[in-house]
């Protein structure tokens, strides 16, 4: 049996207002898309910024808690895997890649504020004492 491992990890900020839906059968899904930034040096040698945009699809309850959080604008962790589609449009073949989220636990908040806040205060700073560590 061969082993492989399809893992993705994003940390990014959430695009748009995430869309709940439900399938045929019921079952919730939440997608959502997460633009993620890295800087790379153009033709001139001069550093320029690169966002990459992908979409995020939760399933299950994980969907629905996860919804009643995410906000545009949201910087968030996400894990999941990814997955592949090939679909044709106006005769052309096109691929949509997708990350699948199966575990609300795979996704953390990483905006200053708590997430289940909805104060505007900032998270509390931590007092630096001066003290060294005993290692």
């Amino acid at each position: 049996m061969a082993y492989s491992l399809n893992k993705v990890q994003l940390i990014g900020n959430v695009g748009k207002e995430p869309e709940l839906a439900y399938s045929q059968s019921g079952n919730p899904y939440l997608r959502f898309s997460i633009a993620t930034t890295s800087s790379i040096k153009d033709k001139t040698g001069n550093w320029v910024d690169k966002t990459e945009w992908h979409n995020i699809t939760v399933f299950g309850k994980p969907a629905e808690t996860a919804q009643k959080f995410l906000k545009k604008g949201s910087k968030v962790f996400v894990e999941g895997k990814l997955s592949n589609s090939e679909y044709e449009k106006d005769g052309v073949k096109r691929y949509s890649y997708n990350i699948l989220v199966s575990d609300f636990e795979n996704i953390v908040f990483l905006d200053k504020k708590d997430a289940s806040n909805s104060s505007s205060e900032p998270a509390p700073s931590v007092k630096d004492d001066g003290e060294d560590l005993p290692f």
